[in-house]
C-alpha cells in the first residue's frame, strides 16, 4: 500500500509544482503584456475635414504624442453632424486603446445638453476621459466700419434697437453661448444661422447683420489685420494674447462657456491605458513646440487628465442646460 501511495505523492507535488510555476508566469507575463501597448497605430477620430482648427489641433497633438508613445497616433477624418458622427464612432469602437476621440464642447457638451434623446451616444456614460487639451474663448465681432467700439455700446443698444447676430449654425456652442449673453445682459437679438464663417462675415462686412458671434481663435489674425473689431470674449478672464479685449464677465455678463478639446476613448478601455494615454497627453502639453501652437491665436492649454477631464465635461452639460429655454429649444427644432 505504502508503495501505491509514494508514486501517488510525488505526482501531486509535480502537479502543484508545475501549477505554482505556471501561476507565477501568468504574473510575470501580465505587466509585460500591459507594456506592450500601444503595439500598433493608435487611430485618433476627428470630427472635421482636413484643414479646420480642429483638425490642426487633432494633428498637433496626434504628432506630438507620437513622439512619445512609440507609435504613430493617425488622424482619422469623420466630419459631420456637429462632430456627433465622429464621437458615435469612438463610442462603439473596442475599447482597447487604439481608437480614440478628438473631443469637443459640441459633441461632448452642447449636443448632450440640448438633444440628449436624439443623440446615438450617452455623455458621459459612452466615454472614457483621457484629458482635456484647450480652451478657446468665443468672441463677439463686428466690422471695422461698424459704430459700436465696445460691447458695452452694442448691448446697450440692443435694449432699444432691433439688432442681429450671426453664427454658423443653429444650436452650435456658438450660438448658445450668444444665448447665454442675451440672457445675462438682458437684451434680445436676432439669430442669423450660417454654414460657415466665411459668409457670415461677408455678410457682416456688407452690413446685413450687425455682429457675429464666435470662437476667437480662427479670427485673431483678421482682427490683428484690422478687418474685424473683437469687443469681448467669454471666460474667466483675459486671454494673453489678446490682453486689450476685455471678458464678458468684466462687463457684469458671465458667461464661462468656452470651445474646448479634449481626448476620450470608449467607455470599457483598461484604465492603465487609460491612464498611459492621459500620461503621454500631459507630456505633450508641456512641450514648448504644442504651448506655442495653441497659444499663438488666443487659444489656452489646459492640463485637466482623467477624472478632472469627466468632471469638466459634466459641468459643461449643466452650463448649456442652464441657457435652455423654450424659446430656444423651438428655434433648435426647426
Amino acid at each position: 500500500m505504502q508503495h501505491t501511495i509514494a508514486p501517488i505523492r510525488h505526482h501531486l507535488r509535480a502537479l502543484a509544482a508545475c501549477a505554482s510555476a505556471a501561476i507565477g508566469l501568468l504574473i510575470l507575463a501580465a505587466p509585460a503584456a500591459h507594456a506592450a501597448y500601444p503595439e500598433q497605430p493608435v487611430k485618433l477620430v476627428v470630427g472635421f475635414p482636413p484643414g479646420g482648427g480642429g483638425d490642426l489641433y487633432g494633428r498637433l497633438i496626434a504628432n506630438a504624442m507620437g513622439k512619445t508613445l512609440g507609435q504613430t497616433v493617425v488622424v482619422d477624418n469623420r466630419a459631420g453632424a456637429g462632430g456627433n458622427i465622429a464621437a458615435d464612432i469612438v463610442a462603439k469602437a473596442k475599447p482597447d486603446g487604439y481608437t480614440i476621440l478628438l473631443a469637443m464642447s459640441g459633441n461632448l457638451a452642447v449636443s448632450p445638453a440640448m438633444k440628449p434623446q436624439s443623440l446615438p451616444y450617452k455623455v458621459p456614460d459612452d466615454f472614457a476621459a483621457i484629458g482635456l487639451i484647450l480652451e478657446a474663448p468665443h468672441g463677439l465681432f463686428v466690422s471695422q466700419a461698424s459704430r459700436f467700439r465696445t460691447a458695452r455700446e452694442l448691448l446697450d443698444a440692443a435694449k432699444t434697437q432691433k439688432l442681429s447676430f450671426a453664427s454658423t449654425g443653429t444650436g452650435g456652442a456658438a450660438h448658445i453661448g450668444m444665448e447665454m449673453v442675451k440672457q445675462k445682459a438682458g437684451v434680445e437679438m436676432l439669430h442669423v444661422p450660417y454654414k460657415g464663417s466665411g459668409p457670415a462675415i461677408t455678410d457682416m462686412m456688407g452690413g446685413q447683420v450687425d455682429s457675429f458671434f464666435a470662437t476667437a481663435s480662427p479670427l485673431v489674425g483678421q482682427v490683428r489685420q484690422g478687418q474685424l473689431r473683437l469687443l469681448a470674449i467669454t471666460g474667466e478672464k483675459r486671454n494673453p494674447a489678446i490682453p486689450e479685449v476685455p471678458t464678458f464677465k468684466e462687463l457684469g455678463v458671465n458667461v464661462p462657456v468656452t470651445q474646448w478639446y479634449g481626448l476620450v476613448a470608449p467607455a470599457g478601455t483598461p484604465q492603465a491605458v487609460v491612464k498611459l494615454l492621459s500620461d503621454h497627453l500631459s507630456r505633450a502639453l508641456a512641450t514648448p513646440e504644442v504651448r506655442e501652437a495653441i497659444r499663438k491665436d488666443a487659444a489656452t492649454e489646459n492640463d485637466l487628465p482623467m477624472e478632472r477631464f469627466r468632471s469638466f465635461i459634466v459641468d459643461d452639460i449643466a452650463r448649456y442646460k442652464a441657457a435652455v429655454t423654450p424659446a430656444l429649444m423651438k428655434e433648435i427644432a426647426q
